[in-house]
């Protein structure tokens, strides 16, 4: 059985150009996960407040980040995209966070196909009421759980693509390399 977390081909995840895997479309209050056993997505739960997923939100796979889970990426999108879908992206910013004391960055990207965000190379070119509601959303959305986040600061493509590259080579070692099929 094929794992989308461990067998796509690692020449498809570069830190300026990958494949995320949306988990939850913009706009549910469904939190499913991925099941690092099957590769496959679990619900983890409803969310306990009445706030909603901002943007699409997934994992770069053959990524490890500190918090021991795939880098997680927000998918910057006109519209919500199903869970499980495999989405072409690049990196446009990053946002730091703590979430229950450990830190957890989550990569801010754009589809490479959607004509209404791909002209946007650089977070600081959004307009300041997408960060509003991210910001908003990841500072109060485990609240009711009796959870605390803290979203710390934003960083620009530069900054998304050194977290990239140190959690790729974080799965690497911690995975080791896995040679490109032919």
């Amino acid at each position: 059985m094929n794992n989308i977390w461990h067998d796509i081909n690692p020449e498809r995840i570069k830190s300026q150009d990958f494949i995320a895997v949306v988990e939850i479309s913009k706009g549910s209050k469904k939190k499913y996960e991925l099941d690092k056993e099957t590769g496959f997505i679990i619900l983890d739960r409803i969310l306990y407040t009445s706030t909603h997923y901002p943007a699409n939100y997934g994992f770069i796979p053959r990524t490890y980040g500190d918090d021991k889970d795939p880098l997680d990426v927000l998918v910057l999108c006109s519209e919500p995209i199903e869970p499980l879908s495999l989405v072409r992206c690049y990196p446009i910013g990053a946002m730091k966070m703590i979430d229950n004391g450990m830190g957890d960055e989550k990569i801010i990207a754009i589809p490479y196909n959607d004509p209404s965000y791909n002209m946007y190379t650089n977070i600081c070119e959004l307009p300041q009421h997408i960060f509003n509601e991210m910001r908003h959303f990841f500072s109060v959305y485990k609240e009711l759980e009796g959870k605390q986040t803290a979203v710390n600061e934003l960083g620009g493509p530069d900054e998304a693509i050194a977290i990239i590259e140190h959690c790729l080579k974080n799965y690497e070692e911690k995975f080791g390399k896995v040679e490109k099929e032919n």
